[in-house]
């Protein structure tokens, strides 16, 4: 092992084993980030100072909903997404294999639209705003983001580019035996914990009186990060660069995380444009929410 290597703690991908019952970190991953989104969701709700008191806040019977809603658009448009926009050539020449979801494939900006797309049904029926259910999913989905980077790591996938120099290069299984940048780190601290922090002050600060204020920071910043992770992360091997070529660790070519994410970029400051320019509803009073 090279000097400068970390070895990779080997956890087992399989978090829990009941005979031929198996939950896989990933899945827990999964789990856990939408349950812990509808919890902090649910904390948020029961602030009327948060909200603006010309429209309807959503109750925690929607919230209940939301989670439904969301776990489906995550998972049908993050599979999808992958089939798109990662391996579309292997897919058409074995279409039943798209079902195969437990082989692994996800995509995370196929399972945004996914749920943003059940956000908005779910906003439409229940006369609620779509662009404050999208500011309130937003705030709450870098928990998931953060686990499933985490989950990313044990299960030692989507690792970063070559580092033999970098003092705290993994060596990954199945990743030969050049140290690596642990990219899934970089994207759980970004895209998962100081995007969280960073939504949580603008509700803080604005609320949810800026319809779409908080969701285009959200699609902003996750566009940031993501960008700027992709310099250290390993292309996917069946793409590699779309175009250019690697020259460093933090120079290369465009990668298809980069291209997907930047209008992901300009929608999100599209947004905050939009919420800057309008004046800001004025505050709810009452109690919270209930069902």
């Amino acid at each position: 092992m090279p000097a400068f290597a970390i070895a990779f703690p080997m956890i087992d991908p399989v978090a829990i084993s009941i005979g031929p019952f198996a939950v896989r970190w990933y899945a827990l991953a999964y789990i856990v980030g939408l349950l812990g989104g509808w919890w902090y969701a649910r904390l948020l709700v029961n602030q009327p100072g948060l909200w603006g008191g010309t429209g309807r806040r959503p109750t925690q019977t929607d919230l209940d909903d939301l989670l439904v809603y969301a776990a489906v658009g995550v998972v049908v448009g993050g599979r999808l997404g992958y089939v798109l926009f990662y391996n579309l050539e292997h897919y058409l020449a074995q279409p039943a294999e798209i079902f195969a979801v437990w082989k692994g494939g996800m995509s995370f900006h196929g399972g945004l639209i996914g749920a943003a797309l059940g956000v908005f049904l779910l906003a439409r029926r229940r006369g609620l705003s779509v662009l404050t259910m999208f500011d309130l999913a937003s705030t709450v989905a870098p928990i998931g983001l953060f686990f499933g980077r985490i989950a990313n790591f044990i299960n030692a996938e989507l690792w970063g580019r070559p580092a033999p120099d970098f003092p705290y290069a993994v060596v990954f299984p199945g990743a030969g035996p050049v140290p690596r940048h642990p990219s899934q780190l970089y994207e759980a601290f970004s895209e998962g914990l100081l995007l969280f922090v960073l939504l949580a002050l603008a509700v803080r600060i604005a609320g949810f009186r800026r319809p779409g204020l908080v969701a285009g920071i959200f699609a902003a910043g996750y566009a940031v990060a993501r960008g700027t992770c992709e310099f250290f992360r390993e292309p996917d091997p069946q793409l590699g660069f779309l175009f250019g070529r690697e020259v460093s660790a933090l120079e290369g070519g465009v990668t298809m995380g980069m291209l997907l994410s930047l209008p992901l970029l300009l929608a999100g400051l599209f947004l905050i444009w939009q919420a800057m320019r309008r004046e800001p509803l004025p505050a709810a009073g009452g109690t919270g929410a209930t069902a």
